[in-house]
C-alpha cells in the first residue's frame, strides 16, 4: 500500500488553508473524527508527525511542509485529469490528427477548422498532407483520425462519408487549340502533357473516369503537388491539367486559364471524409463532419450535396 494518497494530500492542503482541524474537516467533507483519524494513519505510514498539534494557527513539520510540496505540483495534474477524463466521456475532448489527399482543400478545409475550433475547443487537431504516404492504412492503424480524400479503398472498419460532390474539368491556357472544343473527349487528350499531383494515376479521376476507360494515355506526365504551381504551368502552355470545379473558381475568374468538361456529362466525383467506425458516433466526429459540410457549402461554387443515404460508397 502506497503510503502516501491524493486523499492525504487534500486533507494536508485543507488543514493549511483554514489552520484548524474543525474548519478543515468540513473543506473536505468529513467529521472532525474522520479527519484526525486520517491524520494519524498518515503519520503512522511515514513514522512522523507532519503538524505541531495544539497550534494556533496549525502549523507543519518539516515533513509536512514537504508534503505541501508535492500536494501542489500533484494535485493540479490530479484535478486536470478528473476534468479530461469528464469531458472525454461527455465527448467533448478527443484527438483529429488529419490527413487531405489535395491541396485545393486547404482553400475550405481551414475555414472548417477556424469554426470548429470556436465550440471544440479541446479537440487537438492536426493537418497533415497525404501525398508522401498513402493516408487511408494509416487511418485504419489509427495513425490519423480522419482523412479527406475522392478515392476510397475498401479497407476494414472504415467508412467513407461524402461530404459534397464536384466536378472535375480539363484547364488549358488561353490560346490554347482546345478552347475551341465545348466538350474534351479522351482521344483529345492524346498528344498533350498531363499535369497532375503526384499521385498514382490510377487514382486521379481523369484516369479513372475518363482516359483509362477509353484505353487512352496521355502523350506525357508531369507531377507538381501545389496547385497554384500546377495552374501555372498550363498558364504558360506547358501542359493541361484537371482540377475540381470548385478550386479553380478564382484563376477562372482572373482569366488565368480556361476550363472545359470531360466527355458529355462531365466528370462527376465525391469528396469523403474517411474515418474509422469505432470514430463514427464521437460527438467531437461527427460537429467536425457537420461542420465540414457547412462549411463547403457556404464557401465553395459548382459543387452539390450528397445525401449520406443517396451515395453507394457510403
Amino acid at each position: 500500500m502506497a503510503r502516501i494518497e491524493v486523499k492525504h494530500l487534500r486533507t494536508l492542503v485543507a488543514l493549511r488553508d483554514c489552520g484548524s482541524l474543525v474548519d478543515a474537516a468540513q473543506q473536505v467533507h468529513l467529521t472532525q473524527s474522520a479527519l484526525s483519524h486520517q491524520l494519524k494513519e498518515l503519520e503512522d505510514r511515514l513514522g512522523q508527525p507532519v503538524v505541531i498539534r495544539k497550534s494556533k494557527p496549525l502549523k507543519f513539520t518539516k515533513g509536512g511542509e514537504r508534503l505541501l510540496q508535492l500536494a501542489e505540483q500533484v494535485l493540479p495534474a490530479v484535478e486536470q485529469a478528473e476534468q479530461d477524463i469528464v469531458r472525454l466521456a461527455e465527448g467533448k475532448q478527443g484527438r483529429l490528427h488529419i490527413a487531405i489527399e489535395c491541396h485545393s482543400c486547404f482553400d475550405w478545409l481551414m475555414p472548417t477548422i477556424d469554426e470548429y475550433r470556436e465550440d471544440w475547443p479541446d479537440v487537438e487537431i492536426d493537418l497533415i498532407s497525404g501525398f508522401n504516404f498513402d493516408p487511408l492504412p494509416a487511418l485504419a492503424r489509427a495513425e490519423l483520425d480522419l482523412v479527406i480524400t475522392s478515392d476510397p479503398q475498401n479497407l476494414p472498419g472504415i467508412r467513407y462519408i461524402p461530404l459534397f460532390q464536384y466536378e472535375a474539368l480539363l484547364c488549358v491556357a488561353k490560346h490554347h487549340p482546345l478552347t475551341k472544343k465545348p466538350v474534351i473527349l479522351p482521344q483529345d487528350l492524346a498528344g498533350e502533357t498531363l499535369i497532375t499531383y503526384p499521385v498514382e494515376h490510377a487514382r486521379l479521376d481523369i484516369f479513372k473516369y475518363f482516359l483509362l476507360p477509353a484505353n487512352v494515355q496521355p502523350a506525357h506526365t508531369r507531377t507538381a503537388e501545389l496547385t497554384i504551381m500546377i495552374i501555372q504551368l498550363v498558364a504558360s502552355g506547358r501542359g493541361v491539367c484537371a482540377l475540381p470545379n470548385w478550386g479553380i473558381t478564382d484563376y477562372l475568374e482572373k482569366g488565368y486559364v480556361v476550363a472545359r468538361s470531360l466527355g458529355d456529362d462531365g466528370i462527376w466525383a465525391n469528396l469523403y471524409a474517411a474515418i474509422r467506425e469505432d470514430q463514427a458516433e464521437s460527438p467531437y466526429m461527427e460537429e467536425f463532419i457537420n461542420t465540414a459540410r457547412l462549411c463547403s457549402q457556404q464557401n465553395l461554387r459548382g459543387i452539390l450535396a450528397v445525401a449520406p443515404e443517396d451515395d453507394p460508397a457510403a
